[in-house]
């Protein structure tokens, strides 16, 4: 009689490993239970009728036309109870959460790269709005307080120089740079290009040349005289001049009055002089209706002031 070869043992493994197709099945089952939650309910409350149970599973899957061993739907149902196929997720520590954050490091990844470019954009446009418009403007302030002024006031000043033959106006352009240079030294352009403006004032006074010369056209007075509000029973006389260039032309200029203290640049003004100086042009314009001697003074190049030929109190008006 032969002898009956035993299994090997990897055989016999294999033949008590369940198939996939039986494993698929009982899950089938067991989410077939869950979806049947009331029925779950009342039956696997009472084992006795699991029977029963097993009996309507078996119904639900023959109207579906799958056909279903009766061990599977008592694993199943056994699967169920014992929550075999339920996933119980494991306690909350360090590693579940690092877990977690690798998990969803594609989200993560997407919502930091986001943030990074947002805080990007801003720092771009605070720094184009605010940051590099301040550099930009301490950096000018630094080149016009260390060259820019500077070689203004430098210029200024040698034009005066080279064109002044009145100490006067010497010792104000003096003062006028002495307080420009202080004031770029302490940072305050504001002042020192005060300063220079007055310098440029100055030297175009200088380069003035003009003779002071009495009205005579027909229909302007000559000379006026005003009663003075503060004193009803004096009068205060005035010859009407104008600055005539070399090119035979009045110059304007800026004259302030001494009634109301307003400046306006005018071509015409009245000069203040003495009683007696107004009765001499007076006199001078009845003889034939002209002013022989209309020169009341000269301005050179050079100098701040008229060089006046007649006496004059040094008041003047800009109208009447």
């Amino acid at each position: 009689m032969a002898a009956v070869a035993a299994a090997p043992p990897a055989a016999a493994a294999e033949a008590a490993r369940p198939k996939l197709d039986d494993v698929m099945l009982s899950m089938d089952v067991v989410d077939t239970l869950r979806h049947q939650e009331s029925l779950v309910t009342r039956e696997l409350d009472e084992d006795q009728r699991e029977a029963e149970l097993i009996d309507r599973l078996r119904a639900i899957y023959r109207n579906q036309g799958i056909d279903v061993p009766d061990r599977i739907l008592q694993e199943g149902v056994t699967a169920l109870k014992e929550s075999r196929f339920v996933y119980t997720p494991p306690p909350a520590s360090m590693a579940t959460r690092l877990a977690g954050l690798w998990v969803r490091r594609g989200r993560i990844g997407t919502a930091a790269a986001a943030l990074v470019g947002l805080v990007g954009v801003a720092w771009i446009a605070h720094a184009a709005l605010i940051i590099w418009p301040r550099e930009r403007a301490h950096k000018l302030d630094r080149i016009e307080i260390s060259e820019t002024l500077p070689k203004a006031l430098d210029a200024a000043r040698a034009d005066i120089k080279a064109m002044s033959q009145d100490p006067a106006a010497d010792r104000q352009a003096d003062q006028l740079v002495a307080e420009a240079s202080a004031s770029l030294g302490h940072g305050d352009t504001a002042t020192a290009k005060q300063d220079i403006a007055e310098l440029g004032r100055l030297r175009d006074k200088l380069r003035q040349a003009y003779q002071l010369l009495i009205v005579t056209r027909p229909g302007v007075p000559s000379g006026v005289f005003r009663v003075p509000g503060r004193n009803p029973s004096a009068r205060n006389y005035y010859l009407v001049v104008e600055a005539i260039g070399a090119d035979n032309q009045p110059l304007p200029m800026a004259i302030k009055s001494e009634e109301d203290g307003s400046t306006k640049t005018v071509t015409q003004w009245g000069v203040r002089v003495t009683p007696e100086a107004y009765e001499a042009v007076r006199r001078d314009k009845m003889d034939d209706g002209i002013v022989q001697n209309r020169k009341v003074g000269e301005k050179r190049r050079g100098r701040l002031d008229v060089d006046y030929r007649m006496a004059v109190l040094g008041g003047a008006i800009n109208q009447w």
